[in-house]
């Protein structure tokens, strides 16, 4: 997760407004900026790296045909439509397949990796983490997705909003729900071991 400065704004705001003219090379950019974010956005979700793969791909060529098509005047930020356009097919690929959400996934464990922190800072962040990831199954789908768009892919209050079709003070509102329920479900493991 990484905090986007007013350089990278200016950036994705320029590499917009060239996809708004449907240039090819600034969708390029684009794929390279946000791929990796997109795709731990997908993993999130439904906790299988090939499926996560082959989504992501999907993602991007969806988003790449919205854009040749539409105008992107009902988008604010490229980031913003790039997580609207995840969101929808991760909800297709549920409907498609049937399939229940987990991210127990012992093949391919979910690694968040801060270069920044000491070595003591990292054994207890890793700690956290493993109990965030065994938790966040357990909360509702809903409290789960703002959690992750908010902590994991540092989406910003006013993108959840747009993403989700919420105001930004329901996403604040949300958000803190699910950091609460969170925070009983780890509460609550923590008084039982």
């Amino acid at each position: 997760m990484t905090n986007r400065n007013p350089v990278q704004k200016f950036k994705e705001r320029n590499l917009f407004s060239r996809l708004k003219k449907k240039d090819k090379d600034a969708f390029i950019e684009a794929y390279d900026l946000y791929v990796d974010d997109i795709h731990r956005f997908v993993y999130f979700k439904i906790g299988n790296k090939e499926e996560a793969n082959d989504l992501t791909s999907i993602i991007f060529l969806k988003t790449w045909e919205y854009i040749k098509n539409n105008s992107l005047t009902d988008s604010r930020t490229l980031r913003a439509l790039l997580y609207k356009v995840a969101r929808t097919s991760i909800i297709d690929y549920y409907r498609q397949n049937q399939v229940v959400s987990s991210l127990d996934d012992d093949k391919h464990p979910i690694e968040v990796i801060d270069d920044s922190q000491s070595v003591i800072e990292q054994i207890n962040l890793n700690s956290d983490l493993e109990i965030i990831r065994k938790k966040l199954p357990e909360l509702k789908m809903e409290y789960r997705e703002v959690i992750i768009m908010r902590f994991i892919n540092d989406l910003e209050l006013e993108e959840i909003a747009e993403v989700t079709g919420k105001t930004k003070g329901n996403v604040r509102v949300l958000l803190f729900r699910a950091l609460k329920a969170l925070r009983e479900l780890i509460e609550e493991q923590n008084k039982n071991n």
